[in-house]
């Protein structure tokens, strides 16, 4: 869910809501939309975020919010409040966006899929490379939410805080995001997972590169703007970060350097989150807590696609000739 720093918000939309069409040509490939598979539950659960999200968040119908949130929803968005009370006060102050066809989500996930208690979903927007306005590239955006008696109860998204939201409440889960219902795996749902463990944890943290050659398909396919596509642009672009280089790769072991907060396995795909903090954007002295993701999906034995939240950052006047 990106959203708009609390002060200029009335001047702007939520992100995700609608995507202008940017003629150029991108960098990066635009996702194919796909959907994970799902138990009955499962894609009720799914169906309800969906339509929460066009009513209530697109749509800004605020009196349909108790329909589907809990009272005591927990906010994790560092620009938002917790609860639902606060939720409605601070979309009630946004602009209702100029929809075609109220209908409808005007921007659907590309991916989305639920599994056990969660519902997650993977936004795309393009917009213009900061570093050549003849091009596009694509990035993506992350909302995990948790059901409990039918209702979306709690929200984590890879929103950072924006400058000018001032002192935001956010929401104290009541237990640690892996404790509540992950849902069962089947063998190939571990397959993918230990898949994943192998990229994330032994590859990026572990500094075995090497282990690419066994695991991922020669044309993985990168939605991180920043890296180049298949697996041999993810390698090379891998060994130049300090602990990945050659020589610098560290014995692997069972536990993780930095364990993700919550790991969701969803057929072929493998959703990793990580709590992460960054400095205030208001009151430098303090920090805040934001969410990353990792997203990959199996195909055939291999990983064959990768997503996280990663955009490209303006060139530092340094970087200019």
């Amino acid at each position: 869910m990106r959203i708009p720093s609390a002060k200029p918000a009335a001047a702007a939309l939520l992100l995700a809501a609608c995507t202008p069409l940017l003629l150029a040509e991108s960098i990066n490939p635009p996702t194919t939309p796909q959907t994970a598979p799902m138990t009955a539950q499962e894609k009720k659960n799914l169906n309800m975020v969906l339509e929460w999200w066009r009513v209530v968040i697109q749509n800004r119908q605020m009196d349909q919010a108790p329909k589907y949130q809990a009272e005591d929803y927990i906010q994790h968005n560092p620009n938002v409040p917790t609860g639902r009370a606060g939720f409605m006060a601070f979309f009630s102050k946004l602009p209702k966006p100029n929809i075609a066809d109220p209908s409808k989500l005007a921007n659907e996930p590309v991916v989305k899929g639920a599994k056990g208690d969660y519902v997650w979903l993977i936004f795309e927007t393009e917009q213009k490379d900061p570093r050549d306005p003849a091009k596009t590239y694509h990035s993506n955006s992350f909302d995990v939410l948790r059901i409990q008696n039918g209702k979306v109860q709690e929200h984590w998204d890879s929103a950072q805080k924006f400058p000018g939201s001032g002192a935001v409440q956010t929401g104290i889960s009541p237990k640690p995001p892996m404790e509540w219902n992950t849902g069962k795996l089947s063998k190939e749902e571990e397959k993918t997972l230990a898949l994943g463990t192998e990229e994330l944890k032994d590859m990026l943290q572990y500094g075995h590169l090497e282990l690419a050659d066994k695991t991922m398909d020669p044309g993985y396919i990168q939605h991180n703007p920043n890296v180049p596509q298949g697996r041999d642009g993810f390698k090379q672009f891998m060994s130049r970060i300090p602990g990945r280089g050659p020589g610098q790769a560290k014995e692997i072991k069972p536990e993780w350097l930095n364990p993700p907060v919550l790991t969701l396995v969803n057929g072929p795909y493998c959703l990793f989150m990580w709590d992460r903090t960054a400095k205030d954007p208001d009151d430098a002295s303090k920090e805040y807590k934001w969410n990353h993701y990792d997203v990959v999906r199996v195909e055939k034995g291999f990983i064959k696609e990768h997503w996280d939240e990663a955009v490209i950052n303006p060139p530092r006047p340094s970087d200019k000739k």
